[in-house]
């Protein structure tokens, strides 16, 4: 692959907190409208189908496995950007879902001190991306600081705090962390803090899905990855439903990755998901 000064494979130290394109030696791509199919206030499902409702993870090393994976899968129309790609290929891959049309939910799990976060989510607003993450335990100051420093743009990303990674289980969460509550009471703290401080929504295992949507209302937009459809292996996800079981419990979208992006035939794959969710 040849590097050039639009395509950086190494970041400087601290790019967390300054995504700027200066910082990233990157070419900004041209300001676009916000996503007409994105709503801008809750609830965040009208005029939606189920498949829109699907984001699949560009869970991959490098700029062209995303390109192929795009051109492979145009059916899809929200993709998400994890820590692997965005580190070795930087920002580009936003621009191009943006010259493409599709919805970009841009996934760092922020997780620092209130300033260092508040300037980490207004640089990453810079790429117009539909969602973008941080960590409820970062506490409520950086919460509250996050949405401080976006609330003034014209058309900031939704914020979406983590709760527990649906990789952690009830043994882990008590012995390792030594969190001395129910992990899906500690699911709920962290949502309900996130909720207070002026979060747009959270990001929870479909096992605590009906819990938050109850509690945290409809206007609090919940994100939920660990979906494996019943034909598909868990892989290193702890707390699972089928797509079907997360939407019905209440979850605004749902993450699914290995199980369409992994199968010998990902067309077929996301197919058969978007068909299984037709008639709910």
């Amino acid at each position: 692959m040849a590097f050039t000064a639009d395509r950086l494979p190494l970041l400087p130290i601290g790019f967390f907190s300054d995504l700027s394109c200066t910082a990233l030696k990157l070419r900004p791509h041209s300001p676009t409208p916000p996503s007409p199919h994105f709503p801008t206030s809750p609830p965040y499902r009208p005029n939606m189908t189920n498949s829109d409702r699907i984001i699949v993870p560009l869970d991959v090393p490098d700029l062209e496995s995303a390109i192929a994976l795009l051109d492979l899968l145009p059916e899809v129309n929200f993709w998400k950007v994890g820590l692997e790609l965005f580190v070795s290929s930087g920002a580009e891959i936003l621009g191009i879902l943006q010259e493409r049309q599709k919805k970009s939910f841009l996934d760092l799990k922020f997780h620092d001190i209130p300033n260092t976060i508040a300037g980490a989510c207004r640089s990453a607003s810079r790429y117009q991306v539909d969602l973008l993450t941080l960590h409820a335990t970062a506490g409520r100051q950086a919460l509250t600081a996050a949405k401080g420093a976006i609330s003034d743009l014209l058309s900031p990303p939704k914020l979406l705090a983590i709760t527990v990674l649906t990789s952690l289980n009830a043994r882990e969460l008590a012995l390792d962390l030594k969190i001395p509550l129910e992990l899906s009471e500690y699911a709920l703290n962290l949502a309900l803090l996130a909720k207070e401080s002026g979060i747009d929504g959270a990001v929870c295992s479909p096992q605590e899905v009906a819990q938050l949507r109850r509690i945290c209302g409809e206007d609090f937009l919940l994100v939920c990855p660990g979906v494996r459809p019943s034909w598909s292996t868990k892989g290193d996800q702890s707390r699972v439903m089928t797509p079907a079981q997360a939407l019905k419990a209440g979850a605004d979208y749902l993450v699914i990755g290995r199980p369409i992006t992994g199968a010998e035939e990902p067309k077929v794959a996301w197919a058969k998901i978007c068909q299984e969710l037709a008639d709910i």
